[in-house]
């Protein structure tokens, strides 16, 4: 990991997959600041700030599901990609969801990748590493 302080959004509502990122990240022995939002409405609350809770800091990254309640991950990149304040945020959608409209439309917005979440939890765990090492990368290059 680069010295640079890497914050992270997770957009995501199932508290096994939360579960598991936080275990993996911990595993890599990360402890950067990690934000969890249940569904869309809730990321851009954190992202924008509200009346009663100021924003979080810019995520370095947002890993984003697709398939959540009240607004969804494409709901959500729509809303964010129109925001001048937000546009430029990093994404990648780390779902279940195959659906060949799904992963078009994602691009379509810009994201950075897309990510079939694994079921078995060694391959969880070597994703995660992926991602982690994707991100301290493009941190070094951007330095």
């Amino acid at each position: 990991m680069t010295s640079k302080e890497l914050h992270l959004l997770l957009v995501e509502d199932d508290a096994v997959d939360i579960l598991n990122v936080q275990r993996s990240f911990r595993k890599m022995n990360l402890l950067n600041p990690m934000h969890i939002a249940y569904d869309g409405l809730e990321a851009l609350a954190l992202l924008r700030g509200t009346e009663t809770a100021p924003s979080i800091p810019f995520p370095t990254l947002i890993l984003l599901d697709i398939n959540m309640p009240r607004m969804n991950g494409l709901e959500f990149l729509r809303e964010l990609r129109s925001d001048q304040q937000l546009q430029h945020l990093s994404v990648v959608v780390f779902t279940t969801s195959d659906e060949e409209k799904d992963i078009i439309e994602a691009y379509n917005f810009h994201v950075a990748g897309y990510i079939l979440k694994p079921v078995v939890p060694e391959k969880f765990f070597e994703v995660m590493i992926a991602i982690e090492k994707y991100w301290s990368l493009c941190e070094n290059v951007t330095s």
